[in-house]
């Protein structure tokens, strides 16, 4: 029997080690897409308990916890941050299968230098461990950073944001690893919102524009902005879509619908779905000038409990998987870029692991010279990113793909501790290579694996978003 999340967890043969430890373990991080504060780097946010940076936001616990019959005041709720940890505690004890369980140990281990399993029996003696490590100088949010290998971060900025944090971070010399903006415009195309009007008031303000009540002056407002995140590093996009669609509308058609919209006159779903076509086919277009990547993030149905949404508001674990998986409208969708030579690099991320050999397929029709891997099946995203979901996700795109030229993990995160989800991946990624080569299936070459594994890890990232390292 195997000894508990040893040194060789997840790594099942001699070639899956000599991969991990020799050359995946020691590449650097690069977290292109995550949820974590930039005024937290900025101001090198310090913890006064495992709880703030455990916890905090944290909706794959707060799931977990609820499914346990944990009442919500030690999710959400007002209970101390120490009874909130023993909660998570006695739940994670019985975590048998769930990816919670190794994520949440590898933190322990990584961070806190803690290699037991945590359960009910030892929370106290736990919780007194970590927010003694806590103290010392290196765990502040930038401590943690740095202690993680980590070369580069991307954050999720709405066009409104003022970009001050980022831009605070970039000048200070005693901190070298870059922190990025990423364009994230879902606001800006829900149209279908009580508060889009409103929205579009800040939106106007920051873009130096009276008002916007018009198609052609929403388009020139985002211009504005993106050549202000341009200035600001940014060089990659993000969209959370319901599904990508691919319903036309003429110019003055889609104004007409703007001009209902302004009017408070509600939409019909065919009207809405045009807008948001034309949205983002006009951002993959300025994305495509700017020579930005765009990603897709889709194939999720949010907030379902309305009444716990109106409780605890968004991103607090009330979301679920999508099963409308339009394969055809993506492939066209994609098409109506590439026939204006406009695609942009594109990721695209589907919560459904059902779609995942239909991505394998349709970006097989839009790769070409331009980049390695331009179009790109991202890496297993969400209520997928455990061992098996990220094994489907890598075995379909090698099956289908080219698995050399994957751009590899983010962590998606709002926790300083994620990081060791790369480590996670990693381990899985050189297990199934392992595999690969003691079958004989790839002969055991490490010239070539070795550049494979560091490729994915870090490098084919660097390479494909063009990233000022």
């Amino acid at each position: 029997m195997k000894a508990f999340m040893d040194e060789e967890f997840l790594l099942e043969t001699k070639v899956a080690s000599k991969l991990y430890h020799e050359y995946a373990e020691k590449t650097p991080i690069l977290d292109y897409h995550c949820h974590i504060s930039p005024q937290e780097i900025a101001e090198d946010r310090r913890f006064d308990n495992i709880s703030q940076v455990w916890l905090g936001g944290d909706h794959y616990k707060w799931r977990y916890m609820r499914s346990c019959g944990v009442e919500e005041k030690y999710c959400t709720g007002d209970a101390s941050d120490h009874d909130k940890f023993i909660k998570w505690a006695e739940v994670l004890g019985k975590a048998i299968g769930n990816p919670l369980y190794h994520w949440s140990h590898l933190e322990l281990q990584r961070y806190f230098d803690f290699h037991g399993h945590l359960c009910v029996d030892n929370a106290e003696e736990v919780w007194e461990l970590c927010n003694k490590k806590l103290a010392e100088p290196s765990m502040s949010a930038r401590g943690i950073i740095k202690k993680s290998g980590v070369t580069l971060i991307c954050t999720t900025d709405d066009p409104i944001d003022d970009l001050h944090w980022h831009k605070q971070i970039a000048e200070d010399p005693t901190f070298d690893v870059k922190v990025l903006p990423a364009w994230r415009p879902d606001r800006a195309m829900s149209i279908e919102k009580p508060d889009y009007k409103d929205y579009l008031k800040k939106l106007a303000e920051v873009s130096g524009l009276k008002e916007i009540k018009t198609w052609a002056a929403l388009k020139t407002a985002l211009q504005t902005r993106m050549k202000f995140f341009s200035e600001h590093g940014c060089v990659v996009s993000d969209h959370g879509l319901s599904y990508v669609a691919n319903f036309h509308a003429t110019e003055d058609e889609l104004e007409e619908i703007f001009l209902k919209r302004m009017n408070n006159i509600p939409l019909n779903k065919v009207e809405e779905t045009q807008f948001k076509t034309a949205f983002v086919l006009f951002m993959g277009k300025e994305y495509a000038r700017y020579d930005w990547t765009m990603q897709l993030h889709y194939g999720v149905k949010r907030n379902n409990n309305t009444r716990m949404f109106e409780a605890t508001g968004p991103d607090t674990g009330y979301d679920c998987i999508d099963n409308y998986t339009p394969a055809a409208q993506l492939a066209d969708f994609l098409d109506s870029l590439d026939k204006e030579d406009a695609l942009p690099r594109t990721i695209l991320y589907s919560l459904n692991p059902i779609d995942n050999a239909y991505i394998g397929t349709i970006i097989g029709c839009f790769q070409n010279s331009s980049a390695v891997g331009k179009i790109q099946h991202g890496s297993a995203w969400w209520f997928n990113d455990h061992i098996k979901g990220m094994t489907e996700q890598i075995t379909s795109l090698a099956s289908l793909g080219n698995l050399s030229g994957f751009v590899g993990m983010l962590t998606d995160s709002r926790s300083f501790l994620s990081y060791t989800r790369h480590e996670y991946f990693r381990r899985i990624l050189c297990n199934i290579i392992g595999n690969w080569v003691e079958n004989g299936e790839f002969p055991e070459d490490y010239k070539i694996l070795g550049e494979i594994v560091e490729n994915i890890s870090y490098y084919n990232a660097v390479r494909y978003f063009k990233f000022p390292l």
